[in-house]
């Protein structure tokens, strides 16, 4: 490994040649207090920026062993890191000067979310930090002098902030503590018969749509649990803690319009995430194996069994293994539970408003004028109670215009100015007093949940020379050789590093496909590799992909639309 002055006199020497001799920099470094590796060079200043990294012996930077002695605290520091690296670059770097991307240093920037990530590693030896460096040109001429003061000044500044003495103790160890108490109480909700907790206190509306920070403007209401649903527990840093409690089975968020319905199922499907101090659902929290459910007009699927909820099509068309490339609303929707239920969801949150509206329900009328044998769809009203019973997955559902669901649910919340309110009671009353005319069509049994074999085959990643092509297109989108696969509509992805990451996996995925395995192992073996190492599915050291969910992965494999599979008899 050559040293600092090395580097210093290779950059004096190219100073003012061709872009390309930026090349000689490439390998690895040793600086008094840290080690920098130059792992890829770009080939012009208009092209992606330069890898790098750069070690920090634990002698040097010094963190206690309390600060990632397990996974939660683990992951929390490195997020942690991340954004005063970010913060950082952002303080220190002077700014793009120079051709293209010339001059910038970057890191993988984290939201409200406290994700795993590759942006920074921590062990027991080590510290480093993943980011990118925009190697200055002016033109196509290499400015070595700029480049000398972005490694000699700029960085050794940025790099200071991944030195435990120079953090602010009390915010990081808020950070990590956030953290771990929201994974123990995740952890504990099933024991508790819980599939979701909100506790009292959390701020569940955000800035806007595009903006997911806190609202903190205007008339902010904190939540606060009603009595029959208020739980008690004891997190190991913040200590006992209330909130709402929502049990197992099946649950409607009910209320006028603009009183918080969607805000509150919002807040529960990103609850599978532990979030920042101060984001106000720190502490709101859902069973990781949740999945958010919508119809999907358009999608294309390949061999699932949807004859749970739709059999008996025109001119004998089966549905237990239904392909087509253009769902529609209903056939979408019914794929999309079953897809789900087949790699192990354990909770389904919809959305009434992104339903298909002859998915959800058949009112007696209608029934009355089309008999239930020229009718291929069995309504998710019928199917619901089934799936908790027989499967085991529970469901939250936001209701607004169907009482005939008072029927069929356990819990009923609903919401009054952002307010909860258990109402479950009342509404068995009403619907007692109102008896539903309309007739179940869901028979005895929810039905199979047929898992499936893909075929490696049918994943091609290769694009003109190349052969492999993977890359994000926005956060919900992901370029797989010449084909797009659409993540339009998995609503509870938050980072396009997780998408980059998701584009990987579907391609590493396939060397777990050998005809035998399931949809459902072959994810699972996936998981089990992450969860040792996120970048396993690159060969070289990244620093931006964000770690995911089984569930993301088995929807991004089952929106190519190249896919082949064929069904475990």
């Amino acid at each position: 490994m050559q040293t600092a002055q090395d580097l210093k006199r290779i950059l004096q020497r190219i100073d003012g040649r061709g872009y390309k001799a930026y090349k000689d920099i490439q390998g690895g470094y040793t600086f008094t207090n840290d080690i920098l590796l130059i792992d890829y060079v770009q080939g012009d200043p208009f092209a992606s920026p330069s890898r790098v990294r750069v070690q920090i012996p634990q002698k040097g930077a010094q963190f206690p062993e309390d600060t990632f002695c397990n996974k939660s605290r683990e992951v929390a520091l490195r997020d942690f890191l991340t954004r005063e690296f970010y913060k950082a670059s952002k303080r220190f770097c002077r700014g793009k000067r120079g051709t293209g991307k010339s001059g910038i240093i970057s890191i993988d920037r984290p939201g409200q979310e406290m994700l795993e990530r590759t942006s920074m590693v921590i062990t027991k030896e080590y510290v480093e930090a993943r980011f990118v460096m925009g190697l200055p040109a002016f033109g196509r001429r290499i400015a070595g002098r700029h480049c000398e003061a972005m490694f000699f000044e700029e960085l050794p500044n940025i790099v200071q902030s991944l030195y435990f003495e120079t953090l602010d103790k009390k915010e990081l160890y808020k950070h990590i503590e956030t953290a771990e108490d929201a994974d123990f109480l995740r952890d504990r909700l099933d024991s508790m018969g819980l599939i979701a907790f909100v506790a009292d206190g959390a701020v569940l509306p955000r800035m806007s749509g595009i903006d997911p920070r806190p609202l903190t403007t205007g008339r902010v209401i904190p939540f606060q649990s009603p009595d029959p649903l208020q739980v008690e527990i004891e997190l190991p840093n913040k200590g006992t803690i209330t909130g709402m409690g929502i049990p197992k089975g099946v649950t409607l968020i009910v209320g006028g319009g603009y009183h918080g319905k969607s805000t509150l199922l919002n807040a529960l499907e990103l609850g599978v995430y532990n979030h920042i101090p101060k984001d106000g659902r720190e502490l709101v929290v859902t069973n990781p194996y949740t999945m958010k459910i919508r119809a999907e007009d358009g999608r294309r699927i390949e061999k699932v069994d949807i004859s749970p909820f739709i059999a008996n099509l025109p001119f004998k068309q089966g549905t237990k293994a239904f392909s087509t490339d253009d769902a529609s609303g209903s056939t979408s929707q019914a794929a999309n539970i079953m897809e789900a239920l087949e790699v192990g969801a354990e909770v389904l949150l919809i959305d009434e408003d992104t339903s298909a509206t002859n998915f959800m329900i058949r009112d007696h009328r209608m029934q009355e004028l089309v008999s239930k044998e020229r009718e291929p769809i069995t309504p998710f009203i019928d199917k619901v109670q089934q799936l908790y019973k027989d499967v085991n997955v529970s469901t939250i559902l936001v209701i607004g215009g169907s009482g005939d669901y008072f029927d069929v649910a356990d819990c009923v919340i609903c919401m009054v100015e952002y307010t909860p309110h258990d109402v479950t009671e009342k509404a068995r009353t009403i619907a007692e007093k109102y008896k539903a005319e309309r007739n179940p069509e869901g028979g005895e049994h929810f039905g199979e949940i047929t898992e499936r074999i893909p075929f490696s085959r049918s994943f091609d990643p290769s694009k003109g020379r190349r052969s492999v092509k993977i890359s994000p297109k926005g956060l919900h989108s992901i370029l797989f050789g010449t084909h797009r696969i659409d993540l339009g509509n998995i609503e509870q992805l938050t980072d396009i590093s997780q998408t980059k990451a998701i584009g990987d996996a579907v391609y590493y995925a396939t060397r777990y496909m050998d005809e035998k395995r399931t949809l459902k192992e072959i994810v699972d073996a996936v998981l089990a590799d992450i969860t040792e190492n996120l970048n396993v599915i690159n060969p070289r050291p990244v620093g931006d992909y964000a770690a995911f969910r089984g569930l993301e992965l088995a929807a991004a494999i089952n929106r190519l639309r190249t896919l082949e599979v064929n069904q475990k008899k």
